[in-house]
């Protein structure tokens, strides 16, 4: 059995807890070495990774793959995120840091199963934890290869084995299992609902990333060009697999038709036939009104033939024209297909948003001149990720600005997640001086 691939539950997170132990010993600085080697090592294998993901998955492509693992490789942030606060005061000084956990336990999705688990490694091994992988079924053996590239990295930069590892085997039963084992200090659950709950049922400290359906308004004053092109860009994005990625449109009536005419010109397919629709709707959802997993980061234009629905070549998204309580408003389809809400109104838009976002308190965006429409929006809504003008991608780094997070808490209320949420806060305090005030 090669290193870091473990046949049972208890020989993993042991000996994961033996490497902790010595990976506590370990500096700052030579935490830092041990993070650019993972780098280093990762990076030319991220080809392989996306052709491995999608054709182990069978959801989403290629090339917007590997731009994901680059974001997760460098853009997700190390030991420079572990802040240190100090008071001072008359009577002495008081310092806050952040310290390890001790032995992570994360759960990971098959929709962004490499580009979680390099992120979310970067960053618990920058807060100074082992890490036990609990891979999504369908991107096992991926997941088990990623894993075995991290540690040999690790291992042959500071010789520590076993500082992230996995399991052999991806069921419900051993990831419970690790959750509720006792040398497991936290949960880290990008996974499903099932997943969650049993997360948040062990009794450990939990950060939790729970459902999502993202809106994107568009009111009167927006650039609707941009808009278009955002929408398109964002919704597309490796088939629409991407938690964060619009999942719907709510737009201002006068806007309507010039965003739709744009829309089309990016690459969208737009329809508002019942007939089409229907046809969609039974491509896309089940009788059980569940998402139908086999249409899942399958491409627009895959969902159009599977509907028989003509088409011309190079369709990125498919856009229909639905009213607020159809099931595409409803429902995350995670597939490029998103239904168009016309609104009389932005105080309307703003209404169907809150009931398209369901309170999840996830992700939204909106495209907007108006100060105004767009603090009422971020005010309102109080999702994790909220994007101005621009692509939802811009919410976890695309747009180089702040730092990468594939594992967005919204139902334990971190948000982005880094380094610093992957540590212990700790309070010390020294009595007598050291305020130079």
């Amino acid at each position: 059995m090669k290193s870091s691939v473990y046949s049972s539950v208890s020989e993993a997170v042991m000996a994961a807890r033996g490497a902790f132990g010595r990976y506590s010993e370990l500096t700052l600085n030579e935490r830092n070495e041990i993070l650019e080697a993972v780098r280093t090592a990762v990076r030319p294998k991220i080809a392989e990774l996306a052709e491995m993901t999608v054709a182990e998955t069978g959801m989403g492509n290629v090339a917007d793959k590997i731009e994901k693992l680059k974001l997760a490789v460098e853009k997700t942030p190390g030991i420079e995120d572990l802040i240190t606060e100090v008071n001072t005061g008359d009577h002495g000084m008081t310092l806050y840091e952040l310290s390890a956990f001790g032995v992570i336990c994360a759960v990971h999705p098959c929709t962004n199963p490499c580009a979680t688990l390099i992120s979310n490694t970067i960053g618990m091994l920058a807060a100074g934890n082992a890490v036990v992988h609990c891979p999504h079924p369908r991107a096992v053996r991926v997941s088990q290869y990623l894993t075995g590239i991290i540690s040999d990295a690790v291992r042959n930069i500071c010789g520590i084995d076993n500082l992230v590892v996995t399991v052999s085997e991806s069921l419900m039963g051993s990831t419970k299992e690790i959750m509720s084992h006792p040398d497991i200090d936290l949960i880290v659950c990008t996974g499903g609902a099932g997943s969650l709950r049993q997360a948040m049922c062990s009794g450990k400290k939990v950060i939790g990333a729970g459902p999502a359906n993202p809106v994107a308004i568009v009111d009167e004053t927006a650039d609707i060009e941009k808009a278009a092109r955002d929408i398109v860009q964002g919704a597309s994005f490796d088939n629409n697999l991407m938690c964060t990625s619009e999942k719907a449109i709510v737009v201002v009536e006068s806007a309507a038709d010039g965003l739709i005419a744009q829309l089309e010109r990016n690459g969208a397919y737009y329809t508002r036939s019942a007939e089409q629709i229907d046809r969609l709707y039974n491509t896309a959802v089940t009788e059980d009104f569940v998402i139908n997993k086999k249409m899942e980061g399958q491409s627009a234009e895959t969902i159009l033939d599977t509907a028989e629905i003509p088409h011309r070549k190079g369709i990125k998204l498919v856009v229909a024209e639905t009213d607020r309580m159809h099931p595409f408003a409803t429902l995350e389809l995670l597939m490029p297909l998103v239904p168009i809400i016309r609104v009389k109104d932005f105080d309307e838009a703003l209404e169907t948003a809150l009931d398209i976002e369901q309170g999840y308190r996830h992700t939204a965006t909106i495209h907007s001149e108006s100060i105004e429409h767009m603090n009422r929006a971020a005010k309102k809504l109080q999702t994790a990720v909220f994007v101005k003008n621009g692509p939802s991608l811009l919410g976890i780094g695309f747009d180089k600005e702040g730092h990468t997070s594939f594992t967005i808490g919204t139902v334990t209320g971190e948000g982005t997640t880094s380094a610093r949420h992957f540590a212990r806060r700790r309070r010390c305090t020294l009595t007598s001086g050291f305020s130079i005030r």
